[in-house]
């Protein structure tokens, strides 16, 4: 998940997150991860990312996508559904690429969404810019 400071673009990734993909079930794509485990390399931006003016973890400890459909076509998938974050919800509808790595499935979607329609509006001057990209990769285990 990258945020945008001005000309300054932030990485960050989570590092405690839960998925599942399954095209026969409903929801057939779900994503939670912890916000507190989101990490940008940097400690003060860390803490103020977790605060009230982003993802409040206090009081809203998970972000979460949930599907509302995913319909394969090829190596794409195209996916629709929520994404809850800081205690609101937003549509997201993004392609993701599904491919076979060694056996297992490898996926990556990259999409856009507008963190201000999560209530994450906090910006000194008017320098951090909406929307924000997102970035989605991992390998799916049978289980």
């Amino acid at each position: 998940m990258r945020h945008f400071y001005g000309l300054l673009i932030v990485k960050g990734e989570f590092a405690d997150y839960d998925s599942r993909l399954n095209l026969v079930s409903t929801p057939a794509v779900e994503l939670t991860l912890q916000a507190a485990s989101l990490h940008t390399k940097q400690a003060k931006r860390d803490e103020h990312l977790r605060s009230k003016d982003f993802f409040d973890v206090e009081n809203h400890p998970q972000v979460r996508f949930i599907s509302e459909s995913a319909e394969p076509d090829g190596d794409t998938l195209r996916v629709q559904g929520q994404l809850e974050a800081a205690g609101r919800s937003i549509p997201l509808v993004f392609d993701a690429t599904v491919r076979e790595v060694e056996g297992e499935l490898e996926i990556e979607a990259v999409t856009a969404a507008d963190h201000r329609e999560l209530g994450m509006t906090w910006s000194p001057l008017g320098i951090m810019r909406a929307p924000s990209k997102l970035i989605v990769r991992g390998r799916l285990v049978r289980r």
